[in-house]
């Protein structure tokens, strides 16, 4: 970490990594692998674990490691006008309480720019909580590249084989949850979109993100996704998501193959989750075929979109949820698309408010599946319609 700037870049840095970089094994915790396996893949820059009142602020950081900042069970922390052009994760906020992450430039191609976990990192299940990450930029741009001001962009995959990364996201370490939280002013370049994951038994609760500009998206814009991977103690119970506020977002030149996607499973619904104020703009270039496709559950996979294969849907997919409010949203695309703007998979209580969805003629807007207390209103070219229950119907 240098104050101000990091100098000149070695030419080694500059090179951009393969297209198609080897799969390695990145699994956080080291306990009974073989050394070997590990060998250069938990090196942090800096590392702080249980210290309150800590301030990281104007300095510039390039190549850190697994880690540029790694925080585990640190209350009152400030990270402000920091600058990370890095190879693995930028910012990780595990189990900590009291953060204001702000005015930072986060570029990790192979990996996330901020994440917030709640790991057992501290011997037990710890929530991170009372969070903001506001007027920060994420971006995938090549190694060394956002530094050095040439914001080069010839990788197009991540170690996991999915585009590059870049992103602010929750989890997937998840055992603790993570309770209110907001994220805003915040810009996305060549990256992927927000992740909010709970998969290891973690409650995610009253949760704000707000004006969020996305340009080049990867994967989804959103992804909001309650698994059952488990991860921890025996016994580690199916976590929640309830009470999420997305709003103010606009996306542009998103990978066509994601919708934005909100997964629970069966039995345990994303709850509670408002849309309102939203512009998405796809690639476009799904098929009827794709159209049909029904995505595989997969309740104790590893949380990506890409899980799920290709979508269905190439605005909007929701399975497993319950109240879902979307407001003022439109969807479009750029080349001739095929699937429907909104599938609707297994929810209970939908209610749509202004949906503005580019569609080609005999292609319907929605799809729905085992559908309860669904409403629209204020659908250009659509009739106001309530359902109580629908076993399937599009429209």
């Amino acid at each position: 970490a240098t104050p101000g700037g990091v100098g000149d870049i070695p030419e080694s840095m500059r090179e951009a990594p393969a297209e198609n970089p080897p799969r390695v094994e990145t699994a956080g915790a080291t306990v009974g692998r073989p050394r070997f396996s590990m060998e250069g893949l938990g090196n942090k820059a800096i590392a702080l674990k249980l210290c309150r009142n800590v301030t990281i602020r104007d300095i510039s950081m390039l190549a850190c490691g697994h880690f540029a900042v790694l925080a585990t069970g640190v209350d009152n922390l400030t990270i402000d006008n920091v600058r990370v052009d890095t190879n693995r994760d930028g910012f990780d906020i595990d189990a900590c309480r009291n953060v204001r992450v702000s005015n930072c430039s986060v570029n990790s191609p192979n990996d996330d720019a901020i994440c917030l976990k709640s790991s057992y990192g501290l011997g037990f299940a710890r929530a991170c909580e009372n969070i903001t990450i506001a007027n920060c930029q994420v971006t995938g741009y090549d190694l060394g590249t956002f530094l050095d001001g040439t914001f080069q962009r010839t990788q197009q995959l991540a170690p996991d084989r999915d585009g590059v990364t870049g992103r602010i996201k929750f989890g997937t370490e998840s055992n603790g949850g993570f309770k209110n939280i907001t994220i805003a002013n915040c810009v996305f370049d060549r990256s992927r979109g927000i992740a909010i994951e709970t998969v290891d038994g973690g409650v995610i609760e009253d949760i704000a993100i707000t004006n969020i500009t996305m340009r080049e998206v990867t994967t989804a814009p959103l992804f909001i996704r309650l698994g059952n991977r488990a991860r921890g103690p025996e016994g580690t119970p199916v976590g929640a998501i309830r009470r999420v506020i997305v709003s103010n977002l606009t996306a542009s030149d998103v990978d066509p193959r994601y919708a934005s996607i909100i997964a629970g499973i069966g039995g345990h619904p994303v709850e509670d989750v408002m849309l309102s104020n939203i512009r998405l703009v796809y690639r476009g270039g799904g098929t009827a075929e794709d159209a049909a496709i029904d995505p595989p559950e997969k309740n104790g996979a590893y949380p990506e979109p890409s899980m799920f294969g290709k979508i269905p849907a190439y605005g909007l997919f929701v399975r497993h949820a319950k109240n879902l409010r979307v407001h003022n949203v439109e969807v479009g695309f750029e080349q001739p698309e095929f699937r429907p703007a909104v599938v609707l998979h297994e929810v209970d209580g939908a209610i749509f408010d202004g949906i503005h969805a580019q569609k080609p003629d005999g292609v319907p807007i929605f799809s729905l599946r085992n559908v309860s207390r669904f409403r629209l209103r204020n659908a250009p070219g659509l009739p106001d319609t309530e359902r109580a229950r629908v076993e399937a119907e599009k429209f």
